[in-house]
């Protein structure tokens, strides 16, 4: 992802539109997040089942992505949490589903379509919603996520089509949105400028 000469928002982007035949179901923003959170505790707890499987198989550095991205989702359940808590300061977050990985090569695949479900559906579907009612935090949040997302899921078709191949780079977290970046060579978070010094390392 290209850095650009301004953080990245809905009113600056030209890659929020809603896929044709959604099939997320929107309710209120607060609903919205209330969904996210499930969706992203869900999918993080999958990939740390994955990461396991992965270090199993022996795709040492897939597991690595694996624990990036699952922490990544993290993030964004904080990020979403945040933003409800101040709606509903006793609403607890649901607990992790019980996870199992399979395979890596599918364990990819089914990650890459979740993130591009995320990002193409479920979190422009969320901001639609969130400008409408005026909900300029939840617009920010969801945005960040959803940029994040479709990082993930191109880091998870990069590591599928090179399973057979890997490299030794690392991959870096971004501690503010959830952004990955495969390898050191950069300078600051493209989705919301963070220092490259402030990332976590996997």
């Amino acid at each position: 992802m290209n850095i650009r000469a301004e953080i990245p928002t809905v009113d600056n982007s030209t890659n929020f539109d809603v896929v044709p035949e959604a099939i997320t179901k929107v309710g209120s923003t607060l609903e919205n997040l209330k969904a996210a959170v499930n969706g992203e505790t869900g999918a993080s707890a999958k990939y740390a089942a994955s990461a396991i499987a992965a270090r199993e198989q022996g795709y040492e550095q897939i597991a690595r992505l694996f624990e990036a991205t699952s922490a990544a989702e993290q993030i964004h359940i904080g990020l979403e949490m945040s933003v409800i808590n101040a709606v509903e300061p006793d609403y607890e977050r649901p607990a992790a589903p019980e996870a199992e990985g399979i395979q890596t090569d599918l364990n990819l695949i089914a990650g890459a379509l979740g993130e591009i479900y995320e990002t193409s559906d479920m979190y422009p579907s969320f901001i639609v919603k969130a400008v409408e009612e005026g909900e300029t935090k939840a617009v920010q949040v969801f945005t960040r996520a959803k940029l994040a997302e479709s990082v993930h899921a191109e880091l998870y078709m990069q590591a599928y089509n090179n399973i057979d191949c890997p490299d030794d780079d690392a991959y870096y977290l971004c501690p503010i949105c959830g952004y990955i970046h495969k390898g050191d060579d950069f300078e600051k978070c493209p989705i919301c400028f963070t220092a490259a010094d402030k990332f976590r390392k996997f």
